[in-house]
């Protein structure tokens, strides 16, 4: 069965792969024919679920005993209310420990099989749409990872430390999820980036109709603050703001060497949906 045919119905249906592959086998690679078959059958009921924006729903991490690596899930629900629910939540685990085990980052490798059976089970029962969104694996080098998972299970952060303990990384990890750096040191920070602020101080500075020389430094000095400001290692530690992370790390005689942080629904347009307009407009239908 053509691979772009699977590809085609999945994204059409929102229905798992060995579903769609059992469809289009049935309607002889017709992918209107399948989905005409599909409407017909109880998996649909899934499939119109996921149009819908999920863009609420937990992240949650699971780090190994000796902290030698750890993982970090994000699952997407459409409401606050469905990523309280017990069975949706139970879900969440069954998701972590299989990255877990498998160290699998790769969403769709993950789900194949039992895992998608089981999300589209509980597409059925919430009634809401489901997704497992993304993944994070750090594995340590030398040192230990340690997770954070802010009480409310809407940001979860992983830190890899050379040296120190899990406790560390976890004090660590706490500071990014509150304070939120973009990288671990300013060594780090993308080129584009840079010059993108550079952009926006230099229009700025000129502005201020200062000689060339004092713009320089106003320019240079201003990158260097947001630099300190985005940059993990040089913020103020959230527990003591009188001490850097990296001078706090340092004292332990360890460094940051990585972090990944999750907070739901980031990046996803949630659809606003004008209830009064879609009741007037099936009536009218």
């Amino acid at each position: 069965m053509s691979a772009v045919l699977v590809k085609e119905l999945r994204e059409r249906t929102g229905l798992g792969l060995l579903e769609c592959k059992k469809a289009l086998a049935a309607a002889g690679g017709d992918v209107e024919k399948a989905i005409e078959e599909l409407r017909k059958s109880s998996g649909m009921k899934a499939a119109k679920k996921a149009g819908r924006t999920a863009a609420d729903g937990v992240v949650s991490t699971r780090v190994a005993e000796d902290g030698s690596y750890g993982v970090m899930v994000e699952v997407n629900s459409e409401t606050d209310f469905a990523a309280r629910d017990e069975g949706f939540l139970g879900f969440v685990r069954k998701v972590v420990d299989a990255a877990f085990e498998n160290r699998q980052t790769d969403v769709a490798a993950l789900m194949a099989g039992d895992l998608e059976a089981s999300r589209e089970a509980l597409v059925q029962k919430i009634g809401e749409n489901i997704g497992v969104r993304r993944i994070s694996l750090i594995t340590a080098d030398a040192g230990v990872v340690g997770s954070y998972v802010h009480g409310t299970n809407r940001i979860a952060v992983l830190v890899e430390l050379k040296g120190g303990d899990q406790d560390l990384a976890r004090d660590v990890a706490m500071h990014v999820a509150a304070i939120n750096p973009q990288v671990v040191s300013p060594a780090e920070m993308p080129e584009e980036a840079i010059a993108k602020e550079k952009e926006i101080y230099t229009v700025q500075a000129q502005d201020s109709g200062k000689p060339a020389e004092i713009v320089e430094k106003m320019i240079a000095g201003r990158i260097k603050k947001f630099l300190a400001e985005n940059s993990l290692t040089e913020q103020a530690f959230v527990k003591d703001p009188d001490v850097t992370v990296g001078k706090l790390v340092a004292a332990a005689g360890a460094e940051v060497r990585s972090f990944a942080r999750f907070e739901v629904g980031e990046g996803i347009e949630k659809e606003h949906v004008d209830f009064a307009a879609e009741v007037a407009a099936q009536l009218k239908g």
